[in-house]
C-alpha cells in the first residue's frame, strides 16, 4: 500500500474536529490542554529529557551538552503533554481480508491517521509493528514533518510470524517511560492469558490503553456456504468443514471470545473499540473521539 493511500482524507477531517485528549493528569500537569500556540516562546520551563530522533534541535540545552556531553531538549510547560504509542499487530493473521482490504491494511491507516491527529495537536508519537516481538520501532517525536516518514514505514512493513501479546507490550512498557496513551491495534487472536498480562503491565505503568480490535465481517458474521477449507493464518492444521453445520456454534464462540477481550480492557480501565473493516475508517474512528468527548475526563 502506497504511502499516501494510509491518511484518509474524510477521517482526518472529522477526527481534526474532535481531537484525542488524554484522559489523565501525566507527569504533573493536565495532559492534552495546550496553554499556548507558541511553542518554546515565552513559557516558562518545566523540565529535561533526552533527545531522541526526530526532536526540533532549536529546544536542545547546549549547556548540558557542553557539561556532560549528552543530549538533552528543553520542555516549557505547554511543552509536557502526553505521547501516544501507537501499537499494531503485524502477526499473520492481520493479512485475512475477505474484499479489497485486509485487517492489517485497515490497522495501518488506523495508526496513520492518529499519529497525524495527535502531531497536528503539538502532542508526540512513537510507533511500534510486532508479532512475537517488536519488529519495527519508531521513536517519540512531536514533529509533523514525521508523518511522512512513519507512513512509510508502516506501508513498508509485511506481516509474519505469530502473536505474542504479552512479550510485546511489555516491550512497549518499558519504552513508554512517560506516562501517556497506549493505542493497542490488533485481531488479538493470541492466548488470552498473552493479553491479560500485556494489559496488566501497561497499566501498572500509568498509561492509558485504548484497543482497536480489527476484525474482518466474515470473522464477525461466518457467512459462507457450501464446502469450505479453513487454513489457520498462524501455523494452525487446514480444515474442510461446512460452514453451515458450525456457524451456530462459530458465533456463539465467537462473540464470546469479543466479550472477554473487552472485559479485560474494561478491568484496566481501557476504551474498547470494534473496528469492522467493512465499515468507513471515518465512521470508526470519528465515532470513538465523539464517545470519548462524551465521557470527558471520566
Amino acid at each position: 500500500m502506497a504511502d499516501h493511500q494510509l491518511l484518509d482524507p474524510d477521517a482526518i477531517s472529522r477526527g481534526e474536529a474532535l481531537g484525542l485528549l488524554a484522559r489523565r493528569v501525566v507527569e504533573g500537569y493536565r495532559v492534552g490542554e495546550h496553554r499556548s500556540p507558541f511553542k518554546g516562546f515565552a513559557i516558562e520551563f518545566a523540565q529535561h529529557r533526552e533527545y531522541t530522533a526526530g526532536d526540533d534541535i532549536r529546544h536542545l540545552d547546549w549547556k548540558v551538552l557542553g557539561r556532560s556531553d549528552r543530549y538533552y531538549i528543553k520542555q516549557y510547560e505547554q511543552d509536557t503533554n502526553y505521547v501516544a504509542h501507537v501499537v499494531v499487530d503485524g502477526s499473520t493473521s492481520m493479512n485475512y481480508g475477505s474484499g479489497k482490504i485486509t485487517k492489517f491494511h485497515y490497522a495501518k491507516a488506523l495508526a496513520a491517521c492518529l499519529s497525524y491527529l495527535v502531531l497536528i495537536q503539538r502532542d508526540a508519537v512513537a510507533m511500534a509493528l510486532f508479532d512475537t516481538e517488536t519488529r519495527d520501532y519508531m521513536p517519540r517525536t512531536d514533529n509533523l514533518n514525521k508523518i511522512n516518514h512513519l507512513m512509510h514505514r508502516l506501508a513498508a512493513f509485511q506481516p509474519s510470524g505469530q502473536t505474542s501479546l504479552a512479550c510485546s507490550l511489555e516491550q512497549i512498557s518499558a519504552r513508554a517511560r512517560s506516562k501517556g496513551i497506549v493505542v493497542v491495534i490488533s485481531d488479538f487472536f493470541d492466548d488470552e492469558d498473552s493479553f491479560l498480562k500485556g494489559m496488566q503491565r501497561l497499566s501498572f505503568s500509568g498509561n492509558e490503553v485504548i484497543v482497536f480490535q480489527v476484525l474482518d465481517p466474515y470473522e464477525l458474521t461466518f457467512p459462507m456456504e457450501g464446502t469450505w477449507k479453513l487454513l489457520g493464518l498462524e501455523g494452525e492444521e487446514m480444515i474442510q468443514t461446512s460452514p453451515s453445520d458450525i456457524r451456530k456454534s462459530y458465533l456463539k464462540n465467537f462473540d464470546e471470545f469479543r466479550k472477554r477481550v473487552r472485559g479485560t480492557c474494561e478491568k484496566f480501565n481501557a476504551h474498547y473499540v470494534l473496528a469492522d473493516t467493512s465499515k468507513s475508517l471515518a465512521e470508526v474512528l470519528s465515532g470513538y473521539l465523539a464517545f470519548r468527548h462524551m465521557v470527558g475526563a471520566k
